[in-house]
């Protein structure tokens, strides 16, 4: 029996009603991001990391010594891929996770609240800085955590997570009336 698969995204199901208008405590799914980890060769760790954060389009994640998620809202993947490759001029390895990540930003006025619910990391501004990241369990699932802005997270989780973090996310914000949608 021949099946025709297609191509959707992890939490399509979750989304698919019309959506209502953003709350001041929103849940923003990015449609197709350009996802990649980067793991730099043994003692070019700076060199990767300094190159690659030249880049101001490209959004830089620490996920462990010598290794970072980067993610492109400009780039196709393969493009991102390319592109990283020939940054690191062959100091660090590329591998497109673009079909195996989901983002997801979380933003209001109530964020750290919410996020503090699940996440056993201090969010405080003075602590966890604009532009830094960690990875971290909420709840039960490991995410990739980042402050893009004052008020606003992004998490990147395994496609397999995805629904299971949605869900949690959703259940962290019910008290804040929390809304949800794709990003345009």
């Amino acid at each position: 029996m021949v099946r025709d698969y297609n191509n959707r995204h992890a939490l399509e199901q979750k989304l698919r009603s019309t959506p209502a208008p953003a709350a001041a405590d929103h849940l923003m799914v990015g449609h197709w991001r350009a996802i990649a980890t980067v793991l730099a060769r043994a003692g070019r760790e700076d060199a990767v990391q300094q190159a690659i954060a030249s880049e101001p389009d490209l959004s830089l994640r620490f996920s462990g010594p010598g290794e970072w998620l980067v993610v492109s809202e400009a780039e196709a993947p393969s493009g991102l891929v390319r592109r990283l490759e020939a940054l690191c001029d062959g100091q660090a390895y590329v591998v497109n996770q673009s079909d195996g990540r989901v983002l997801l930003r979380i933003f209001g006025p109530n964020v750290r609240t919410m996020l503090a619910k699940g996440i056993g990391l201090d969010l405080h501004p003075a602590v966890f800085a604009l532009g830094g990241s960690a990875n971290v369990l909420c709840g039960h699932i490991q995410v990739n955590l980042a402050r893009t802005e004052e008020d606003a997270f992004e998490l990147v989780v395994p496609r397999s997570f995805a629904e299971s973090l949605f869900d949690e996310l959703m259940r962290m914000g019910r008290e804040f009336d929390l809304t949800a949608a794709f990003a345009d």
